[in-house]
């Protein structure tokens, strides 16, 4: 069981609790999270719970795992909580700036970067900064700054262990073979709601329609990436960086079961593919852990009657966000700030019914086409692409 960032290697006889600090509490991957660390049998031990406004839903969390910290980061909604439900040993901190410093304490063993978005970036550079071991599950941190985010990672001596579903499978498929042997990674999407919907049909596809994702139980954003396969486009961007590969060596396939979650194959033909039921507890709790394992509460396969796994290419007519993905990847620089900020922005306009569901790929490819590109941004100016992106959303009629 890993214990500290430096004994990772840590066997069953020297291992200690793992403090956990939890940022995005309060969102589906941080409920989720809590479960992995109610059912851990005490060798998860909760430092810090942070949240953006949802106090309510932290001082539930926090009168359920007793953490030394609860953060939110929203003044104006720490101001109107009423605090005396708080667990009396559990502290309040307020603001961004206590988050970014209470991430860095050195009882933290690892950081669960978890808001969703490019918000979640500041954070995961604090503790990144501080040399932890961050536990990933936001992918827009390295959509907007991969080569910033993981030079950091090296200058400080932190690690990255991915938390999405996907990259987690990667993560542990790699370790099948040498990073030089690998000849393609190909990530396993779930083809949405509307897999099988006609270009027609996918303009009057409605908010409520999109919500309603055939596999996952996610949160609003994510789920309409999931409709539209944005996710897909983010997350080529993030393992373009990540693995440290180039962007022709990944792929995209559908499988809508949600069993396999992504593939590595090597140079002399292997594929190797990581399986699970498609519960988030199990990447969760792994990239906790690893490189070690324990009993999960995450559900199980069930081998005992008929499994069918269908795999089929990806539509990228009725599916555009797919190949624009593709083409940020390769094309590195500000071009996943942007396509990462002109989404946030696009999706934010479509569940607030002012944009077309088809449209969402329509004006990020714009917004992405018009940019002013550069190739080696520093982390200001991807901070201005980010603003700059959304605002030109706003002008989409």
């Amino acid at each position: 069981m890993p214990s500290t960032n430096s004994n990772d290697d840590d066997t069953d006889a020297t291992w200690r609790p793992l403090h956990v600090a939890i940022v995005g509490s309060t969102g589906s991957i941080g409920k989720s999270a809590i479960d992995v660390i109610i059912a851990s049998s005490g060798r998860f031990v909760p430092f810090l719970l942070a949240a953006h406004r949802n106090t309510s839903k932290l001082i539930e969390q926090a009168r359920a795992c007793k953490p030394a910290w609860v953060v939110v980061v929203d003044p104006i909604a720490a101001a109107a909580e009423d605090w005396s439900g708080l667990p009396s040993d559990t502290k309040l901190a307020v603001g961004s700036d206590a988050l970014d410093q209470l991430v860095g304490d050195p009882r933290v063993d690892r950081v669960l970067a978890a808001i969703v978005g490019s918000a979640g970036l500041r954070s995961t550079w604090s503790a990144l900064e501080a040399g932890k071991v961050v536990a990933l599950a936001n992918k827009e941190t390295l959509v907007m700054a991969g080569p910033l985010v993981m030079e950091l990672a090296a200058r400080s001596g932190s690690r990255i262990i991915p938390v999405d579903s996907e990259h987690s499978a990667i993560y542990q498929a790699m370790q099948a073979g040498h990073p030089n042997e690998v000849r393609k990674i190909i990530l396993t999407a779930s083809g949405g709601p509307f897999r099988k919907h006609s270009a027609e049909a996918l303009t009057l596809v409605t908010v409520a329609e999109a919500l309603r994702h055939p596999t996952w139980s996610m949160g609003p954003k994510i789920t309409i990436d999931s409709a539209t396969m944005m996710n897909k486009a983010l997350e080529l961007i993030e393992a373009r960086w990540l693995f440290g590969v180039d962007a022709n060596c990944l792929d995209v396939v559908i499988h809508p079961q949600s069993i396999v979650h992504s593939l590595v194959e090597f140079i002399d033909g292997s594929v190797v593919a990581q399986m699970g039921p498609p519960d988030m507890r199990l990447p969760i709790q792994y990239a906790l852990t690893c490189p070690h394992r324990m009993e999960c509460p995450a559900r199980r396969l069930d081998f005992s009657g008929p499994l069918t796994l269908e795999f089929e290419p990806p539509d990228l007519g009725r599916f555009p966000a797919v190949r624009l993905g593709l083409e940020a990847a390769r094309a590195g620089g500000t071009a996943g700030a942007v396509l990462n900020a002109a989404n946030e922005a696009a999706v934010g306009r479509f569940l607030e019914g002012r944009m077309l569901f088809t449209d969402i790929a329509k004006v990020c490819e714009r917004v992405l086409g018009e940019h002013r590109y550069k190739s080696s941004p520093s982390l200001d100016e991807l901070m201005h692409v980010d603003t700059v992106a959304r605002q030109e959303i706003e002008k989409w009629n």
